[in-house]
Formats: structure tokens, sequence, C-alpha cells
């Protein structure tokens, strides 16, 4: 016995229709095609009503002030206004019957008032309802060769309306395609049943409604573009502000890396060094500064291994030490220099405060001058330093900018007040900010300091 095996085979494309179909216009219609679905004919009659605006437009301003909260209605008001001319039209093209104006209303007002809550179906009412009210009109008033073909007066103003305001509601593609089934429409009937009729106004409706739907069009591309940038203004803004945040807050890890190590330097130094000015320390306080001083080191370490990361790779430690309120005589004449008149005023007992609210202090002083400098070129500001008990008083306020000044105003982000709350925050401060009477700005801030019973600084 012989097994005979047969492979069936699928009988392969012809070579023309492969470059048929994978030819680029070919897809190019395909996806045409697609478009046009998707636009006009997917869920044509679905129920999209046209909202009010989210706040009154530029007419609010011409209305009486009783009128103003209606202003958000503007469109639709808009679109009943072109609905009552179509509606006046076609009274005035009925010849006084009631019946043929009554019809002709349905099918010319209808769509109007159709695209405030299904604006594609709206399309299509409107185009099926032009030769409907084209045969109405020639049935009652029996002349055919004297009326307009295709639309009549009617029809001619309810359809440019319907296009624009589907147009505005929709995107440009779907225009595109409306006025594309239009022409279609015209040229069908100029070819067909144009011949009885002396006037066409087929070509003056396609050039009116090009050119409405062309600017409808740029209008909506113009807002689209005006979203996109101011969203991504938004954006923007919202990501310098965090990158700002993370610079100051990585510029005040590295200060008070700087003071903490500083400090944590002293005691290892002093617990190393205070066995040897006693003579015979007990063997208890010899191991009592060892375990201080290798307590304080690997703090140091590990401090320095924590708060390192924060260090950009050509960041180096300042040779110098950190400012302290104690060299603010020295910035005040540095802001003076540059044309900023300042005077300082000191109140209560000047006593040395921690490091850190000295450092803190002494920048949002030199934040604050800066912003002045930069935002009220020529005038004059004043730095008040209040020493109160439970910590430290600031206050920097600023008069108006010279009405004549040579010097041009920087506009700022905000990104030194965000550095200044930052500081305040951290020290579990207050701050406020704001304009002043007369003109002019104000900083005021507090800064808690712990009240202690113990006498002297750092014990060096």
């Amino acid at each position: 016995m012989t097994e005979t095996t047969h492979k069936q085979t699928n009988p392969r494309p012809r070579r023309g229709d492969d470059a048929l179909f994978s030819s680029p216009e070919f897809r190019v219609a395909m996806d045409a095609m697609a478009g046009l679905r998707a636009d006009l004919f997917h869920d044509a009659f679905a129920y999209r009503p046209l909202p009010p605006r989210n706040r009154p437009g530029g007419i609010a301003r011409v209305l009486p002030k009783r009128l103003r909260p209606y202003a958000v209605w503007e469109r639709h008001a808009l679109v009943g206004a072109a609905g009552l001319l179509a509606l006046l039209v076609s009274f005035e093209g009925s010849r006084g019957d009631l019946i043929q104006a009554l019809a002709i209303t349905v099918f010319s007002v209808g769509p109007i008032l159709l695209t405030l809550v299904r604006p594609v179906g709206a399309f299509w009412f409107s185009l099926v309802s032009t030769p409907v009210v084209a045969l109405i009109g020639q049935n009652w008033n029996g002349d055919y060769g004297s009326g307009n073909w295709p639309w009549q007066p009617v029809s001619f103003v309810a359809h440019l309306v319907v296009l624009t305001v589907v147009a505005a509601r929709t995107r440009p593609r779907t225009a595109a395609w409306m006025w594309a089934l239009t022409a279609v429409y015209a040229m069908g009937a100029e070819s067909l049943f144009g011949n009885r009729y002396f006037n066409s106004n087929a070509v003056p409706f396609l050039f009116l409604s090009a050119l409405a739907l062309l600017m409808v069009s740029m209008l909506l591309v113009r807002r689209a573009a005006e979203q996109q940038v101011t969203a991504q203004q938004t954006v923007t803004a919202h990501e310098r502000s965090k990158r700002t945040l993370l610079e100051e807050r990585t510029t005040i890890a590295r200060e008070l890396h700087d003071v903490v190590a500083h400090h944590m330097s002293v005691v290892a130094i002093q617990a190393e060094a205070a066995p040897y000015r006693v003579e015979n320390p007990p063997e208890e306080l010899t191991k009592a500064f060892a375990t201080i001083r290798e307590n304080a080191v690997a703090a140091l370490t590990e401090l320095r291994r924590v708060l390192g990361v924060v260090r950009a790779e050509d960041y180096e430690a300042p040779d110098a030490p950190q400012p302290t309120l104690a060299d603010l005589d020295g910035l005040l004449a540095n802001v003076r220099e540059a044309g900023l008149g300042v005077e300082k005023v000191v109140t209560g007992a000047v006593r040395e405060l921690p490091q850190g609210v000295e450092l803190s202090a002494y920048r949002i002083v030199q934040e604050a001058l800066s912003n002045t400098l930069r935002h009220a070129p020529g005038a004059g500001a004043r730095v008040e330093i209040g020493y109160v008990l439970g910590g430290l008083g600031l206050r920097i306020v600023n008069g108006p900018a010279a009405e004549v000044s040579f010097v041009k105003s920087t506009e700022g982000a905000g990104h030194g007040l965000t550095g200044m709350r930052e500081r305040v925050s951290m020290l579990g401060g207050e701050m406020t900010t704001g304009p002043v009477d007369g003109g002019g700005y104000e900083v005021t801030v507090f800064l808690p300091v712990a009240s202690t019973n113990e006498d002297g600084g750092d014990g060096a």
C-alpha cells in the first residue's frame, strides 16, 4: 500500500492586488474613509448639549448689570437669533401661505435648533431638508424657472448657519467633510435639475460656506494651540517651582551639613582633649570621654554619608564660616552700593543665637533685599530685627518703585519667597508677605529659639 500525501496550498494573491492594497494612495483613501465614518456616521445623532460658558464673555461688559450673569448663554442666544432670522426668511418667501411657511419653518429652523443638542445630526437633517424645502417652494409657487437652485433663500441661510455652528462644535476635519458632502449635493443637483432654473446659487453658497468654515477652523486651531501653550506653561511653572524648591532644600542641607559638622567636630576634639586637662583623671571619666568622642565621630561619619549625596561633584565646602547676623552690616553696605537706600533697626537685647537661626535670618534678609532691587528699583528699604524672649523677629519692608527710573524691573517667578518659606518652615517659624499701604512690599518672619538655662556658646 502506498500512501500519498496531498499538501494543500492557499492561492497566492496576484501581484497586482498586492501592489494595489499596499500602495500609499490606497492607505490614504482608507484612512480618509475611516475619518469620514468616525466624524459623520458614528453616533451621528448622539446627544451632546452645548454647555454654557464657564464665565461670562466680553459681551457681559456691554450688558446691564442685572443681565450680566446670563451672558454665559450668549452662544445659545446667537443660535436662537440665527433661527429667528431663518424663520423671518421662511415667512417672507411663503407669500402669505401659512401651511407652506410652517412646513418650511420645520425643515429650516429645526436643523439650526438641533445644533444645540445633536450637532452632527443637525448637519444631516439640514442636508436632507434642502431639497425638501426646494420642492415645497416650487410646488406652492408653481414656477420652476424663476426660483433659486439648489438652495432656496431660507435653506441658504439655514444650511450656512448649521455648517458654521457644527464646525465650531466639532473639529476642522469634520468641517472639511461637511463641505465636501455639501459640494457633492450641489454638483448633483446642478447636473440633474439645474437646467430648469435661471438662477444658480451653488457656487456662491460653496464660496461663502468655505470662507465661513475656514475662519471657524482657524479659530479652533488657534484656541487649541492657546490651550496647549497654557497647559504647557502651567506644567513648566509647576516643574520650575518644584526644581526651585529642591534646589533650595539642597542649599539648606549643604549649609546645615557644614554647621552641624563643625559642631560635631568640636565635640569630638573637646572630648579627646578633656582627659588631659585633669591630673590623674578617673578611669570612668576617661572612658566616658572616649565614648563621647566615638559617638561624635560616628555621628559625623553618618552625617557626611547621608547628606553628602546632596552635594554636586563640583561643590566644595566654603572655606569661610557661614554668615550670621553679625555680618549683616557688610550685606547692607553692598546693597547700598547697588543703589538701594536701606536702614537697619535693632530692638531688644542682642544675643548669640543658634548658628542655624543666624544663617537663615541672614539669608532671608539677603533674599528680601535682592527682591527689592529687582522688583522695586529706586525704592527705599528698612530692615527691622527684634530680639524677643521666644526667638527672633524680622521685618523687611520696601517702599514703592520710583516713578522715573532708568533701571528696568526684572520680573521673577517667586522663587525667592519659596526659599524663604522653606527656611522658615525648617525652623518651625512663621512668615507673612504682602503689599503695604501706599505701595511697596513687606516680609515678616518669626524664628523661634528654644530657651535654655545654660550659659555660654559652643564650649570650644
